[in-house]
């Protein structure tokens, strides 16, 4: 890939960015945002002229500077959420490596043991040791391990590099680890609410499925659809039929609909008469939440039903209901 070539795709990816909330540079912490004249040389050296020794660069500020480090001292990203790297893609990076080397630094922080550990810039490492490379420039900072996960997502996301499922344990991750809510979670990555609670939703599909996703047989709109299944027993087999006959989303959501479709009853039910009042009360709740409601009551006492027919009509009855 030509240098020319580069720029157009990292000025494309900065449209991503800007459109994605507050984006990466919203992670990092307070402090100059323009690195040191001294520590921006070593950048030249990368764009295909022989690169400086370690030792003939400047020492980088703790929280801001680029250095030239070893590949061999830099650990893998415990927070990375991509799974698989398209070998052909990390080749053709490889090649453009060899012809004008690193042309955007890899950003890391420094470990207690004195390695670093990667944060942003794991297909640039990889690339960069398939081209024989021995080390890579830095930017070297300081932040905490909340931080390097948001920034790991977010980066991950604006470059549209996760699949759905990928997707799905990132958000997890920062949920469990963290103890972020989902609102949280999506002001951090540029994302509503309703996207995260969504993509999360896919971790509750069986081990089978959650394979279907990973190898890109089954996508996030067949796997949303397969969620509304009424009986989850129903779910691998329903899975597989639509990954081995590659059959439509559309044909896929009759599928589900069939089976969930109630069983005929064979005797009419006797329903006893129900309280005005308590008809006057279902049909308002039913008018101010645009869903069924059934009140189950007797005596005063009983529970109150919302049924809803997809996911969206969950999300806005959960989001009506917390604002009341």
């Amino acid at each position: 890939m030509s240098t020319t070539a580069e720029h157009a795709v990292t000025e494309k990816a900065a449209d991503k960015r800007r459109a994605l909330g507050r984006g990466l540079d919203s992670l990092l912490p307070a402090g100059p945002r323009a690195l040191p004249t001294a520590a921006v040389a070593p950048t030249a050296a990368v764009a295909g002229h022989p690169p400086a020794a370690i030792s003939d660069m400047p020492a980088p500020r703790a929280t801001d500077g680029v250095a030239r480090i070893p590949l061999d001292e830099i650990d893998e990203n415990p927070y990375q959420t991509r799974i698989a790297f398209d070998p052909a893609a990390l080749q053709e990076l490889a090649e453009s490596i060899r012809a004008s080397g690193v042309v955007q630094p890899i950003m890391v922080r420094r470990k207690s043991d004195g390695r670093f550990a990667l944060i942003l810039g794991e297909r640039r490492c990889r690339a960069a040791k398939l081209a024989g490379e021995t080390s890579i420039p830095a930017i070297i900072r300081q932040v905490s391990n909340q931080q390097a996960a948001e920034m790991t997502i977010v980066e991950n996301l604006q470059r549209q590099d996760l699949n759905c499922l990928e997707q799905a344990n990132a958000f997890a991750r920062l949920s469990q680890d963290f103890g972020l809510t989902q609102e949280q979670i999506g002001k951090r990555t540029g994302c509503s609410r309703e996207s995260v609670s969504n993509y999360m939703r896919l971790l509750k599909l069986p081990a089978e499925v959650q394979g279907y996703l990973a190898s890109g047989e089954l996508g996030f709109s067949e796997a949303r659809v397969l969620l509304q299944l009424s009986d989850p027993s129903l779910v691998p087999t329903v899975a597989k039929h639509a990954a081995t006959s590659k059959i439509s989303v559309a044909q896929l959501i009759e599928i589900v609909e069939r089976y969930n479709l109630p069983p005929q009853e064979t005797e009419p039910k006797v329903v006893a008469p129900q309280d005005p009042n308590v008809r006057a009360a279902q049909q308002e709740l039913e008018r101010a939440l645009g869903c069924k409601v059934r009140i189950n009551d007797r005596k005063g006492k009983g529970k109150i039903v919302i049924q809803y027919s997809n996911l969206e009509d969950f999300d806005r009855v959960v989001d009506m209901l917390g604002r009341a």
